[in-house]
């Protein structure tokens, strides 16, 4: 699998550009998931041979955030994709993540809906400072 990161729900363009002009230098590949690709194991998506695909198509509504998931990307590269993604311009993306062994069999909407839950533990714990 070649280090990539996987953008969902990324609408503007300009966006789109400033991420992928800010990893070019790393080698890092840029794949844009389509809605319909929701419920494909996050594994495949990122393109982990033993993962299979599943022949349902999503036909829901899209995500409320932008998500951006980081696949055979480890250690020091992901603190490298993101300081890349910030110095870009691009401004907040508060759902992230890596590609684990656990969330490689979840599907878009099974990742997006932890990371929301992570987001709101986090803003929460800020709120009580």
């Amino acid at each position: 699998m070649k280090a990539s990161v996987l953008l969902f729900n990324f609408q503007e363009k300009s966006r789109i550009q400033s991420i992928t002009r800010a990893l070019l230098p790393l080698g890092i590949r840029i794949k844009r998931i389509k809605k319909e690709e929701y419920l494909q194991p996050l594994g495949y998506l990122a393109g982990v041979k033993e993962i299979n695909p599943v022949d349902e198509l999503y036909k829901g509504e899209d995500l409320e955030t932008e998500m951006l998931l980081m696949a055979g990307i480890t250690g020091t590269k992901v603190d490298e994709v993101l300081l890349a993604i910030r110095k870009s311009g691009v401004g907040r993306i508060n759902h992230k993540a890596v590609l684990t062994l656990t969330n490689q069999y979840w599907n878009t909407l099974q990742l997006y809906e932890e990371l929301c839950k992570e987001h709101a533990m986090v803003m929460q714990k800020l709120k009580e400072k």
